[in-house]
């Protein structure tokens, strides 16, 4: 499953343009259950929803928002076992925004929610492109 990014996957994204703006997509499943180290029980929803509010800030500071969230309902193109919990759009002001973001001390040491939350992800770096008001 992927949770984290691959060394060779992070730096493919640090290789192209850090100035640009950018989306990134995001699509989340999350384990029905959770055991923190500690012992304590939650779900995957709650845990996600910790690392959510404690990456806020570090989030609104870097300039990122939120363009779009949403409960997928139904795979209708895809594989069935690919089906998400949670889909967003993140859009940050340049990529290095968004590396600043998971690079900060204090998100490295609250991410561990996200790692706990998460059974499966696809987070996908997008450029817009000209004309993005129309297909082709």
């Amino acid at each position: 499953m992927y949770i984290d990014p691959q060394r060779s996957q992070f730096e493919a994204f640090k290789e192209l343009d850090r100035e640009q703006a950018v989306c990134m997509l995001n699509l989340v499943r999350l384990h029905d259950e959770v055991v923190y180290p500690d012992g304590e029980r939650t779900t995957g929803l709650d845990a996600y929803r910790r690392y959510g509010e404690a990456s806020a800030p570090i989030f609104a500071e870097v300039g990122g928002e939120i363009l779009f969230r949403g409960n997928p309902q139904n795979v209708l193109i895809g594989p069935l076992d690919e089906a998400w919990d949670i889909a967003f759009i993140a859009k940050y002001p340049a990529a290095n925004a968004f590396l600043a973001m998971v690079t900060d001390a204090r998100y490295r040491e609250i991410v561990h929610h996200r790692q706990l939350a998460v059974a499966d992800s696809r987070l996908i770096r997008l450029a817009e492109l000209s004309g993005s008001g129309a297909f082709g």
